[in-house]
Formats: C-alpha cells, structure tokens, sequence
C-alpha cells in the first residue's frame, strides 16, 4: 500500500485483538499512518469495512486482506493507476488461482471488464480470483446505503461477502474493471497449510 501512495492505513480489529496494534504501532516505522477501529455487526467483511465509512467517504479506497501474502510490490500502484486512468467504480486485483474450487473467481471480457464473481464453483472454466481491490467514493457510499438498507433475513448465507456486494453493484450499474497483478496465486496464510507454504518460501529467500 506505501508503494501505492497510500498515507493512512485503517486496521479494523474484532475486539481483544490488541496483540496487533501492540507489534504494528502507530505505522511510523513504516512511514504511515495507523489507525484502529473495532468491528461492529458480526455479519462479515461489508460490515467491517463500513466501520471506517464516516472516515473514507470521500477518498479512493484500497483494500488488502491481513491474512493474504503475494509476491509483487506494486499491486495496489497497478490498481490505484487503472481507477484514475479508467471511467470505473471498482478495480480487482487479479490472482491465477490454485483452486478455483474454493475461490471467489472473476469473470470478465476482453477489456477487462467485469460480469460478475463467482463464488467457489466446482465446475468452470474460470482462472482468475481476485485478493486486492480499489474503489471510488461512489462505491463506499454504495456500500453503506446498501448495507443501511439490507434486510439480513433474506440473505441465505450465514456470512456476507464483500464479493456479494461488488455483484450487487454491478447489477446496480457500477463499472467494475480488473487488472492482473500476478501470474502466481497468492498464499492464504489464514490457513495451516497456507502458513506452512508461506513459511517455507521465506526461509528458502532467507538462506539464498
């Protein structure tokens, strides 16, 4: 995000994460700014990330997820060049998966346009997930209206999915564009066997 431009980072931590602010700090080490909010309904990552609503209503927005590990520097610049070069709402962040039986996967045209995301399919011929994303404000605001207005008790998933909400967008008539950002899948280090993988690739980077 600090290759991007990024100046000022909102963590937003569930309740009695404070291990975390306790090794990252106030992000001047990094050269950033840090700040913490604490999650608030329990129903998934929109919710979470409307927490920071009142604070980035007016600002492109980049999102990274804490628990995701990729190979290249400037993804989030590629991003943060496509949402000002491009008449878009929404920018993806394209991965090559590895099991695209468990990933969220972008389907878009030859302009990179996106038609939708489909979520952990068994049969497709799609290739690409996504793991990182910019937006406008029109999508934050999108965001916030729509979650101000969800009725949760005609959702039948038992958690949303930002993935969720951007399909929702594009039905709404957002433009919402990819970009690739890495031939290699991203390792998801939320998991054991992610972890070990990611483990493994930086002691063989560290005993080079």
């Amino acid at each position: 995000m600090k290759y991007g431009g990024v100046s000022k980072i909102y963590l937003i931590l569930r309740k009695g994460k404070w291990d975390i602010p306790t090794y990252l700090g106030d992000g001047s080490r990094f050269g950033l700014h840090f700040t913490y909010l604490i999650m608030g309904l329990p129903f998934g990552v929109p919710y979470t990330l409307d927490q920071a609503y009142p604070f980035i209503k007016e600002n492109i927005v980049v999102l990274g997820f804490p628990d995701i590990v990729f190979d290249c520097n400037d993804g989030f610049q590629k991003l943060l060049k496509k949402i000002k070069s491009c008449n878009c709402d929404i920018v993806l962040g394209l991965f090559l998966s590895d099991q695209p039986e468990k990933a969220d996967l972008v389907e878009f045209d030859n302009k990179r346009k996106v038609r939708k995301i489909v979520r952990e399919t068994k049969h497709t011929r799609l290739k690409y997930t996504w793991g990182i994303a910019a937006w406008t404000p029109l999508f934050t605001n999108y965001l916030h209206e729509k979650l101000s207005n969800f009725d949760t008790t005609s959702f039948n998933e038992k958690e949303m999915f930002i993935s969720d909400m951007i399909n929702f967008a594009i039905q709404d008539g957002l433009q919402v564009n990819a970009v690739h950002v890495s031939e290699n899948p991203f390792i998801d280090i939320g998991t054991p066997e992610g972890l070990a993988k990611a483990s493994g690739r930086i002691m063989r980077f560290s005993n080079r």
